[in-house]
């Protein structure tokens, strides 16, 4: 496996005009502890990623909106080369956001719907219109043409409407439905005893191989769900499987966890990050190159190295299909290489040590 960076997840602010229940970083209107930096100190990072990779850019948040110079930004790393992408929870969306958005040569727009109905998600992003400002800039989007895709984060409270969100978002002529399994960082921590339990998490994703299966126009993706790598390789050997689709604006990558691997996040302080919910840095995007950074750093060639990974994960057979969920064993035990905590499967090895 080839580890460069594929697609990189830029916090560009902390603030955010919501204050949704899972953030993973507790994104509030005020954060004063963490400014925004400036759009030289944004032209200076994009300078050093495109003279060294060529990756999809997500400008996120926070809500990303939120900054008076998010096109600036955008216009310039699209000057640079790069794949520049936005993630918004779409209530500040206007017609005149969308004339920013194709002006300065955004390729795609990610945004949330938790719900299939305006409280489910309402509650989600404990604003009330929340869901019906998201349904107002999916028709924005539609109208000045703009591609979108769709992001829906899963706990206790709102997993039964699950097949009910991937009809919604069919219908409004999303690109992509990424299916996104909580991992407990940020305000998430508050909500731990909503994570989805084991034997429900196997049931999820099997309803997701088997609606996969037979979708021929929405691309799917289940996230922060490792083990479903695993799961479709079974299932290929079982029957054959299917071809699974990739989209242009997405790493592409047929493994589970690539934190580190394939992915980064940079959080609005520098901090880079092994992927969006994974608090540990690698090293600071404005003191260290972030060639130096992403080929150099100990956590990050500790991720790459499988044979390091504990528990389960490390005797498995699919270790480098699937990999364990990085960050939710960080979050849950505390050590980053412990195996996935959600994960049933048992490895051909443990099996035979247990004979």
């Amino acid at each position: 496996m080839d580890f460069e960076p594929k697609w990189i997840a830029w916090e560009t602010t902390r603030r955010c005009n919501l204050n949704c229940v899972h953030c993973r970083s507790s994104s509030k209107l005020e954060v004063e502890a963490h400014p925004d930096f400036t759009l030289e100190q944004a032209k200076g990072v994009l300078d050093q990623i495109s003279a060294y990779a060529n990756p999809v850019m997500v400008l996120s948040g926070g809500e990303p909106l939120l900054r008076d110079d998010i096109f600036d930004i955008a216009r310039y790393g699209t000057s640079k080369g790069l794949r520049m992408c936005l993630a918004t929870n779409g209530t500040l969306v206007t017609d005149a956001i969308c004339r920013e958005i194709k002006s300065s040569g955004i390729k795609m727009v990610s945004l949330s719907i938790d719900g299939a109905k305006p409280e489910t998600h309402d509650d989600f992003r404990n604003q009330k219109g929340a869901f019906e400002g998201t349904m107002n800039a999916i028709r924005l989007f539609n109208e000045h043409g703009i591609p979108f895709l769709v992001n829906s984060s899963f706990t206790l409270r709102n997993r039964e409407e699950i097949p009910d969100i991937y009809r919604l978002v069919k219908s409004l002529g999303a690109r992509a439905w990424y299916m996104f399994m909580i991992v407990p960082t940020g305000r998430g921590e508050d909500i731990m005893e909503e994570l989805i339990p084991t034997e429900v998490y196997d049931e999820i994703l099997e309803w997701h191989y088997e609606v996969e299966k037979q979708e021929d126009e929405l691309l799917m993706r289940p996230t922060c769900a490792p083990h479903y790598y695993r799961m479709v390789m079974q299932k290929a050997k079982e029957s054959g499987g299917f071809e699974r689709r990739s989209l242009q604006f997405s790493t592409g990558g047929s493994k589970g966890c690539l934190a580190g691997q394939l992915i980064c996040l940079i959080d609005v302080d520098g901090e880079v990050l092994p992927c969006s919910y994974f608090p540990k840095s690698a090293g600071n995007i404005f003191k260290q190159p972030f060639k130096q950074i992403w080929e150099d750093s100990e956590l990050f060639n500790s991720l790459r190295d499988f044979k390091s990974y504990k528990g389960s994960c490390g005797k498995c057979e699919y270790v480098s299909v699937c990999g364990g969920c990085r960050a939710r064993a960080y979050a849950m035990t505390g050590d980053y290489l412990e195996q996935e905590p959600f994960c049933n499967h048992v490895p051909a090895r443990i099996r035979k040590e247990q004979s």
